[in-house]
């Protein structure tokens, strides 16, 4: 029996209590159940058979929120050979109590799990992996992991020198009779049998022993019930070099038929050529974090930093929030800052990716890693090196890096299974050969031949490299996809959903037309300015900067209220103003009168009108109208092109909206949209059927980011807003858009081009290597070219998914 104590959310009353207790009593499997109303907790007695989450569904389904104390923690998973391993940590690690959830990166070699911390503790999980045979390494840096990849890789330089310098000539003594070559008496194998055999031993002996952790991880694999690629690598070589033993017992008994096939050759032959494949393999996977190599060399190692007056320079993990920083022309910024004297222009293309330098001046934002092209600056830091912009950019790609895709979901299956069937495959392709009257080394060669040449690495290794290079390539363009999960969906979008303001538009509007009645022109903008000083919003701030630019003084304004997608209330001097749009004025019963025309004749320009109103009488209109991007209308076109359907949705009226539209070439607006509701205009494109993606940079647009199928935040906007999303795009340019999702067709394509290549390998080299062409009058393969490509497959596949190292997107 087990017993969980765990938080409920939503309880209001003792109704709620009984409900959730009645949800779940009624489950089979649960003992007993209560709830304390004064602690919202529970208290749930049930059968060690019953799966806790059958509870938790129970309570969501009774309109009730468990509350886990969740933990997500990422360890670094040494002695990991193939997909089997893969499979095999997940899955001992995925059956402790309380491991709500465990992945691991084959490539990138880290388990993400996420775990109840009341249930379990990491170091329970550690020891469980060590348990199963693995190993958890220390946390490092990447330059630390960088340096133990490399050390490895000399490892196995190292191993596949020896393991070639034995081989070959192993492979000259067993097979020159082959293509005519003699060899000295001494080992003839007609005249010296017995020394013929020997050598063989002794060189064939020299690669078992520079290539045992083949074996040693194999064996030890098999014993636990997990049989890795290891696994068939040390059955199949084994099972070579144990009958040449046997074949020389019988030379020395004098039986001289065993002479040319001892298969010491074969034994040694496959141990090099998986080493010489493990080896390309291991140089190939080091290229494909070369993204996250480039970011983390941005930054410089030192700062110069102001103490006492004086320049002191310091560890740039040294530097401190408050300290000033001086920079001079063609240094790097160590951290991100605010200028607070000097005038520069900084080179941000490593953050952004725009080449064009920007102008830094006084209260300008500056980051780290960024280049200062010219002049002196000293700037006031306000991150540490932890929480620059660079820092987050790195961690956002290495939590994309490390996860998974829907679409791995298959292989993986498949390589949890993969080396058992291969083996009993094995075993019954040999054994029905032997039956048939083959004799015993023609059923060995079938028996090794298909160990050998299956290959669960190329199955483990086609998304991850993927995935890896892909959003590598993703931060270089300044575009950063947060999981494998966005990269696959993004690829299907039939639908891209437009914020209006700071996405279409640059979201710094001017004030262009006021329309005065009843008083003059710079009173009203006087009132109306003086009342959206407390506002946010950026119409707002135009109007304000207006009245700054005419020298007006401000009046002191009581009673400040913002009313979301509608406009402002505020009380001057005694007297109501409202500022805001036509619903507004509609909901509070607003004679317009003539006016009205006016604001619609300016709406159809494409500017929005702002109604003013002092103690219920409209005065005036302000006009505001913003600018837009660039790249918006070429943007647009290029998604109608690629056949996606693209909407703008926005707050502002129907002919204002519809306007704007009409410049940027978009046929589907949805206008006069609140704030709170955007997400539900997302869910009803979605009810239609649609993949959709929504673009918004504001704090409005975080719920509808949030909702829909793809969140894209442009980066100049709030940090709500890329919290939400699933892509932050670092330049406030939409052609960004358009590189996100191109780069997920590539990087999908790419995926799937590995998996057939892996898939059809194995499913066309396993029955070669059974003999079916054999059957038919075709060859037989050698267990030396089924190594050969069993190496080769899992090379191909990472050489395949770096070619998306030459991604270019076309707009």
């Amino acid at each position: 029996m087990k017993e969980k104590l765990v938080k409920i959310e939503g309880m209001t009353c003792v109704a709620c209590v009984r409900r959730v207790e009645r949800a779940v009593n009624k489950l089979d499997g649960v003992i007993e159940a209560n709830v304390n109303f004064a602690t919202e907790t529970l208290m749930v007695k049930f059968d060690d058979n019953l799966d806790f989450n059958i509870i938790k569904n129970a309570i969501d389904k009774a309109g009730y929120n468990v509350v886990l104390n969740e933990k997500r923690v990422t360890l670094k998973i040494g002695r990991m050979t193939c997909a089997a391993c893969v499979r095999d940590v997940e899955r001992v690690v995925g059956k402790l109590y309380g491991v709500s959830s465990s992945e691991v990166n084959f490539t990138t070699e880290t388990l993400n799990v996420i775990f109840d911390s009341n249930e379990v503790r990491v170091s329970e999980i550690k020891k469980t992996i060590e348990k199963a045979g693995y190993e958890v390494l220390e946390e490092e840096t990447l330059d630390e992991g960088i340096d133990r990849k490399r050390e490895e890789r000399k490892k196995l330089k190292k191993r596949l020198i020896v393991s070639t310098i034995f081989t070959i000539p192993l492979l000259i003594i067993a097979m020159g009779y082959m293509v005519g070559l003699v060899l000295p008496n001494i080992i003839d194998p007609i005249k010296n049998p017995i020394n013929f055999s020997i050598i063989q031993l002794i060189l064939a002996t020299i690669v078992i022993i520079e290539g045992f952790s083949f074996f040693s991880i194999g064996i030890k694999n098999i014993l636990k019930g997990s049989p890795n690629m290891d696994s068939l690598i040390a059955i199949g070589s084994g099972s070579a070099y144990i009958y040449g033993l046997f074949a020389i017992y019988q030379i020395i008994q004098g039986d001289m038929s065993y002479i040319m096939d001892m298969y010491f050759e074969s034994s040694a032959t496959i141990l090099t050529l998986i080493t010489l494949g493990k080896y390309l393999e291991s140089i190939s996977k080091g290229k494909t974090s070369e993204a996250i190599k480039k970011l983390i060399g941005l930054a410089p190692k030192t700062a110069t930093i102001l103490k006492d007056g004086k320049k002191t320079q310091i560890n740039i993990d040294e530097v401190a929030v408050y300290d000033i920083v001086v920079v001079g022309p063609g240094e790097k910024l160590p951290v991100d800052g605010v200028v607070i004297e000097g005038l520069t222009s900084i080179d941000e293309s490593m953050i952004t990716g725009e080449s064009i330098p920007v102008e830094k001046t006084v209260g300008s934002k500056v980051f780290g890693a960024t280049i200062n092209k010219n002049g002196i600056i000293k700037y006031r830091a306000e991150k540490t090196l932890d929480n620059t912009v660079i820092s987050q950019i790195i961690k956002l790609v290495e939590e994309a890096q490390g996860s998974k895709m829907p679409i791995a979901k298959l292989a993986d299956t498949i390589s949890s299974h993969f080396v058992p069937i291969v083996m009993m495959l094995a075993i019954i392709a040999s054994a029905l050969w032997f039956i048939y009257g083959k004799g015993a080394v023609f059923s060995l060669t079938i028996f090794i031949s298909v160990l050998v040449i299956a290959c669960p690495c190329a199955l483990g290794l086609a998304t991850p490299t993927a995935i890896m290079v892909g959003t590598g390539k993703g931060a270089e363009n300044g575009v950063l996809i947060k999981s494998g999960r966005v990269l696959e969906a993004s690829h299907k979008l039939n639908t891209v959903v437009f914020d209006k303001t700071g996405t279409i538009t640059k979201g710094k509007p001017r004030v262009t037309d006021i329309i005065a009645e009843e008083v003059d022109e710079d009173e009203l903008l006087l009132f109306a300015a003086s009342a959206e000083k407390g506002s946010e919003h950026p119409l707002g701030d135009a109007i304000v900067k207006e009245a700054e630019k005419r020298n007006l003084d401000l009046k002191k304004v009581d009673n400040f209220e913002a009313i979301p997608g509608c406009g402002i209330r505020a009380s001057i001097e005694g007297k109501e103003v409202l500022l805001g749009n036509f619903r507004f004025m509609l909901g509070k019963e607003i004679k317009l009168g003539e006016i009205k025309r006016e604001a619609n004749n300016i709406s159809m320009k494409g500017k929005t009108p702002m109604f003013v109103v002092i103690d219920n009488v409209c005065v005036g209109i302000i006009a505001v109208a913003d600018i837009l991007k660039e790249n918006s209308k070429r943007a647009v076109t290029t998604l109608k092109n690629m056949g996606i359907k693209v909407v703008m949705l926005t707050g502002d009226n129907k002919n204002t909206a519809e306007a704007i539209a009409k410049q940027v070439g978009i046929d589907n607006v949805i206008y006069e949209v609140m704030p709170g509701d955007k997400a539900l205009e997302v869910k009803k494109l979605q009810g239609k059927g649609k993949i959709v993606a929504m673009v918004g940079d504001g704090i409005n647009d975080a719920p509808a980011l949030a909702v829909a199928d793809v969140g894209i935040a442009i980066g100049s906007g709030t940090d709500v807003a890329i919290e939400s999303a699933d892509i932050v795009l670092m330049q406030s340019d939409l052609l960004q858009v358009i590189t996100a999702i191109q780069l997920s067709k590539a990087t999908i394509k790419n995926i799937k081009e590995n998996l057939f290549w892996a898939f059809g390998y194995n499913i066309l080299g396993i029955p070669v290597a059974m003999g079916v062409l054999y059957i038919f009058g075709g060859p037989l393969l050698n267990p030396m070219i089924g190594a050969l490509a069993m190496s080769f497959s899992s090379v191909s596949v990472v050489l395949n998914a770096l070619r998306l190292r030459k991604f270019k997107p076309k707009y």
